[in-house]
C-alpha cells in the first residue's frame, strides 16, 4: 500500500467505447484523482468525480505538457482509450516521468473486442497500428494467421489493401469492425477490392484471418 501511495500518474484504461467496459478498478482510480486529463467524451463519462478536469487532444507533448504543469502533491488521472498496454501514449509518460511514480490500469482493448465479436482468440495475432500514419515497420501480413490492424483514417484502409497478400481472397478472410462496443457498431466481412475504396469511422479495427481458422 505504502508503495501505491508514491504513484502520483495513474494511466486509466477506459476500454473500447462503450461505458459498461469500464472496469471497477478504472472508476476507484478516478475516484481517487485530484485531476483528469482526457478526451472530453472520455471525461464526460465519469459524472461522478469531483476533481479538476483538463480536456485534451491526441497530441502527446500537450498531455506531457498539463501533466508537468499540476503541482506534484495532487494526484493526477491520465484517462486513455482501450489497454494503455497497446499503443497508447503510457509508454511516453512512463519515459517522461518514471516507473515509480505511474501506475497503469489496463482496459478492455479495441483488438480484444474485435475478435471477441468473430468469435476467435487472439493469443498469437499480430497487431499494427495505421491509426495516425501508416506505419514504416509492420509484421508481413502473409506470415501471420491472424492480423489485427487499427484503422481509423481513410488512408489505412489504403494501406491495408496494398500491404495484402495476392492470395487473399481464396485463403484470407476480412473483418471490418467499427464503434465496437457502442450503439452504432458494425461488423462485417468485406472483400479485398473493397478496402481501398471505403470510408470508415475513426474507431475502426481490420481482422485478417485465414480462412481455416473460422472454418
Amino acid at each position: 500500500m505504502e508503495k501505491e501511495l508514491n504513484h502520483r500518474i495513474t494511466v486509466v484504461g477506459c476500454g473500447p467505447g462503450s461505458p459498461d467496459y469500464i472496469t471497477p478498478a478504472a472508476h476507484k482510480a478516478v475516484a481517487a484523482s485530484d485531476v483528469l486529463i482526457g478526451a472530453s467524451r472520455l471525461l464526460d463519462v465519469f459524472t461522478e468525480s469531483t476533481a479538476e478536469r483538463i480536456a485534451v487532444t491526441a497530441n502527446i507533448g500537450e498531455v506531457l505538457e498539463r501533466i508537468r504543469s499540476i503541482p506534484v502533491e495532487k494526484r493526477v488521472a491520465v484517462l486513455v482509450t482501450g489497454d494503455p498496454g497497446i499503443f497508447s501514449l503510457s509508454k511516453k509518460i512512463v519515459a517522461n516521468f518514471g516507473r515509480e511514480a505511474c501506475r497503469i490500469i489496463p482496459g478492455v482493448s479495441s483488438v480484444q473486442a474485435a475478435f471477441a465479436a468473430i468469435g476467435l482468440d487472439w493469443a498469437d495475432a499480430a497487431i499494427i497500428s495505421a491509426h495516425k500514419e501508416d506505419p514504416e515497420d509492420s509484421p508481413s501480413v502473409d506470415s501471420w494467421d491472424k492480423i489485427a490492424i487499427l484503422g481509423g483514417r481513410d488512408n489505412s484502409l489504403k494501406w491495408i489493401a496494398s500491404h495484402l497478400p495476392e492470395d487473399t481472397v481464396n485463403q484470407r478472410r476480412i473483418f471490418l469492425c467499427e464503434n465496437l462496443t457502442l450503439h452504432d457498431e458494425c461488423i462485417r466481412e468485406i472483400d479485398p477490392e473493397e478496402l481501398a475504396s471505403l470510408r470508415t469511422s475513426s474507431r475502426t479495427v481490420v481482422i485478417v484471418v485465414k480462412k481455416d481458422l473460422l472454418s
